[in-house]
């Protein structure tokens, strides 16, 4: 049996197909396109378009192989099917607050999805690891680069 990778909400993955679908549809296409036309030119060896070309389609090709090993590993979880609401776990929506009552509105999601300016936090960061299992009420000391902080949990919910 296949052990379980590591999470990744519905969305995320939608995302990452999405990206993967456009490199390999539009993108790679219009490069090959390209690499073809100024092959056709005559010298490769100083001609701009080819010598980009060629490597953007390399990029590309990375790329792909690497979303599609990445969504191969991945394992989809619906938040919505959350049945212990109470406690923080994966795709959880968390308000948190600090020693000076400073709130913070976090969403736990999939490492590939993270982006900490809008609020959604990798499911690895050290944060997310120390919510983890948490209820409304709990205190978390997080340990981060700029020194320790305790955090209380204000609310807990899912979508």
């Amino acid at each position: 049996m296949k052990p379980a990778g590591p999470p990744i909400t519905p969305a995320g993955m939608v995302s990452l197909r999405a990206r993967y679908d456009h490199l390999l549809g539009k993108e790679r296409p219009e490069i090959v396109e390209i690499v073809s036309w100024a092959a056709g030119n005559g010298d490769r060896s100083e001609n701009g378009d080819y010598l980009y070309g060629r490597k953007r389609m390399r990029e590309i090709d990375r790329e792909l192989a690497f979303l599609a090993r990445r969504m191969k590993a991945l394992r989809v979880v619906e938040p919505a099917e959350q049945t212990d609401r109470s406690k923080v776990f994966f795709g959880a929506t968390v308000e948190l607050a600090d020693e000076e009552d400073e709130r913070l509105v976090i969403t736990l999601v999939g490492d590939d999805e993270q982006d900490a300016s809008t609020g959604r936090i990798g499911w690895s960061a050290p944060l997310a690891r120390a919510l983890r299992g948490a209820a409304v009420g709990d205190l978390r000391t997080v340990r981060l680069p700029s020194g320790e902080r305790e955090w209380e949990i204000m609310a807990v919910s899912y979508p």
